[in-house]
């Protein structure tokens, strides 16, 4: 039996819109996120056996201690069953401690236990050697420049993004 070719994709006509995703800067930011990620992942996943999600509940928790799992999922705009599933792994490895807060006996605190220091401590380093050689390849005023419109997006664009305006 002869396996038939796929089909060359249908170019786009008239009466579709056309999006060339390579352009699009969503798509861009995301794909350049995901690769950052991914370069830095690769200096803890087999030194520490963590998986992304893991290890940004512990910057998160390394950089704003006793945080409730729903605060860490708002830091870092994770979600919620994803942020709970890594906070799981890791009070399971002894990386985290949760405690009860003293005002509410419903809400509980995650900080990370020595040992989850002793590992950022160690991955600290790795990824802020990774963004410098990122960065690298920018000027000062570049570098200076990309800082100012990244956090003008965070805080004008999305808000505008989110409720439909702009």
């Amino acid at each position: 039996m002869i396996e038939s070719e796929p089909a060359p994709p249908t170019p786009p006509s008239d009466q579709h819109a056309v999006l060339e995703l390579e352009r699009f800067l969503p798509y861009r930011l995301s794909v350049l996120s995901n690769r950052v990620s991914q370069t830095i992942a690769n200096a803890y996943v087999a030194r520490f056996g963590l998986a992304v999600t893991e290890w940004r509940v512990m910057a998160a928790l390394g950089r704003y201690p006793d945080l409730s799992a729903n605060q860490v999922a708002e830091r870092t705009a994770m979600d919620k069953v994803a942020v709970s599933r890594a906070v799981a792994k890791l009070l399971e490895r002894g990386l985290l401690q949760r405690e009860t807060h003293d005002n509410d006996r419903r809400r509980s605190v995650l900080t990370l236990s020595e040992a989850g220091y002793g590992v950022y401590d160690e991955v600290v380093p790795l990824a802020l050697d990774c963004e410098r050689r990122l960065l690298e390849h920018l000027s000062a005023e570049e570098r200076q420049l990309l800082d100012g419109l990244i956090d003008r997006l965070m805080l004008e664009g999305l808000p505008h993004l989110e409720d439909g305006h702009g």
